[in-house]
C-alpha cells in the first residue's frame, strides 16, 4: 500500500507536465512505462526533449522551404564523424579545383603534361618522372624521353587519351607535341571536358554522402528516429552545398573558356 500511494503522489506533477508536452507538441510518454510509476515519467520526458533538440520540425505541406539543419558534431560523434565527412566533401571540390586549373586552360603548357600518368610495364608514373617536359616554341612542346627509353610509346599514347586534344609524334626517344591553336571549337572541347570532369567530381560526392548516410542507419535502432532523421537531412544539405559550389566552380570555369 505504501508503494502505491508513493507512486501515486507524483501524478498531479506529471499531468501538469503532461499536458505542457502535448500542448508544445511533444510524444506522450508510453503506457506500462517503470518510470511513470517511479519517477513521474521524468526519464521518459527527458529523453523526448532531448530527441526533439536534435531535431528540426518537418515542414509541412508543399512549396514550404524546410529549415535548414545545424546539429552540433559533439552530440552525435558516437553515431558518425561529422567533420570527417566534411573534409572527404571538401578534399572532392578541391580536387576539381586543380583538375581545371592544371587541365583546362585555353593555351596548353609545359606544365599541364607533368601529371599526364603513364602505363608502363613497371606500374603507373606521372609523365614527369619518365621524361623532360620543355617548351621549344609557342607551338611546340618536347618531351625527351632519353631516361626511360621503353616508355616512350606509352607515354605518347597518354598524351594523346590525355583529353587535352593533343596529338604527339614520336621522333625517336624524344615526342614532340603540337601546341592546338586557340579556336572556338578547342574552347569549346575544353568546355566540355570541365563538364566531365564536374560530373565525374559530383558522383565522387555521392559516394561519400551514401558512405556517410549508411553508416548513420547502422544506430536505427539505438537512436531515435528523429536523431537519425536529422543527421541524414545534414548529410544530404552538406552534399547539396557541395554540389552547388561545384556548379559554380563550372559556371567560372567555362566562362573562361569560351571567352
Amino acid at each position: 500500500m505504501a508503494l502505491v500511494l508513493r507512486c501515486l503522489r507524483p501524478l498531479p506533477s506529471l499531468l501538469h507536465r503532461s499536458s505542457f508536452a502535448m500542448a508544445r507538441g511533444l510524444p506522450q510518454a508510453p503506457r506500462g512505462c517503470p518510470a511513470l510509476l517511479l519517477e513521474g515519467c521524468r526519464q521518459c520526458v527527458q529523453h523526448m526533449l532531448l530527441s526533439r533538440q536534435l531535431a528540426t520540425k518537418k515542414a509541412k505541406g508543399k512549396g514550404q522551404s524546410q529549415a535548414k539543419v545545424n546539429i552540433s558534431a559533439a552530440l552525435v560523434e558516437d553515431i558518425i564523424n561529422l567533420e570527417e565527412t566534411n573534409e572527404d566533401m571538401r578534399a572532392v571540390i578541391e580536387a576539381l579545383k586543380e583538375d581545371f586549373n592544371r587541365n583546362l586552360n585555353v593555351r596548353t603548357s609545359p606544365g599541364a603534361l607533368d601529371h599526364i600518368t603513364v602505363m608502363t610495364k613497371d606500374g603507373k608514373f606521372p609523365l614527369n618522372q619518365l621524361g623532360q617536359i620543355s617548351q621549344k616554341s609557342p607551338q611546340l612542346m618536347i618531351v625527351n624521353m632519353t631516361n626511360f627509353p621503353e616508355s616512350t610509346a606509352a607515354a605518347a599514347k597518354a598524351i594523346r587519351e590525355s583529353g587535352m586534344n593533343l596529338n604527339p609524334e614520336v621522333d625517336g626517344m624524344v615526342i614532340r607535341v603540337p601546341v592546338p591553336k586557340v579556336t572556338r571549337e578547342h574552347r569549346e572541347s575544353l568546355a566540355k571536358l570541365a563538364k566531365q570532369s564536374t560530373n565525374k567530381s559530383k558522383e565522387a560526392l555521392r559516394k561519400v554522402r551514401s558512405k556517410s548516410i549508411t553508416q548513420v542507419k547502422k544506430f536505427k535502432n539505438k537512436v531515435s528516429e528523429d536523431t537519425i532523421w536529422l543527421l541524414e537531412k545534414q548529410i544530404q544539405q552538406m552534399a547539396d552545398e557541395a554540389a552547388a559550389e561545384m556548379d559554380k566552380l563550372l559556371a567560372a570555369k567555362t566562362k573562361e573558356l569560351l571567352g
